[in-house]
């Protein structure tokens, strides 16, 4: 698995979004949050993912896309060596549920726990 992050692997079906937020598990790691469901794709992608950061707690979008971005580059970097060994197909959804600003740092540590406690979850099944 490559350290890119292209469109095809990007989650934009509504329908599936919704079915992940109605029929999904999650795992968190403060601040972060990821939804998960396995689920079968038409095209060759192991994983779709998205990333979302709540209006309610962040009111200017330049916050939100600023936190979106840093969780995107944070996953692209990350997933490479959590993801090699899971062979399933899943549809992943990573929120920021925290009330205030951060940097790529945190956000990094943060999201190798957070795919570290997934990776774990779908080894052990």
């Amino acid at each position: 698995m490559s350290f890119s992050y292209p469109k095809i692997e990007k989650l934009k079906s509504q329908k599936q979004i919704e079915q992940l937020f109605s029929e999904g598990k999650s795992v968190s790691a403060y601040p972060l949050r990821m939804v998960y469901l396995k689920t079968e794709f038409d095209d060759d992608t192991q994983f779709k993912t998205g990333v979302t950061v709540s209006k309610r707690n962040f009111k200017n979008a330049v916050d939100r896309n600023r936190i979106k971005r840093l969780l995107r580059e944070a996953y692209r970097l990350n997933k490479a060596s959590y993801f090699n060994n899971i062979s399933s197909c899943y549809t992943l959804m990573i929120l920021y549920i925290g009330k205030d600003g951060t940097d790529f740092d945190s956000i990094d540590i943060k999201m190798k726990q957070l795919l570290e406690t997934f990776s774990k979850k779908m080894n052990s099944k």
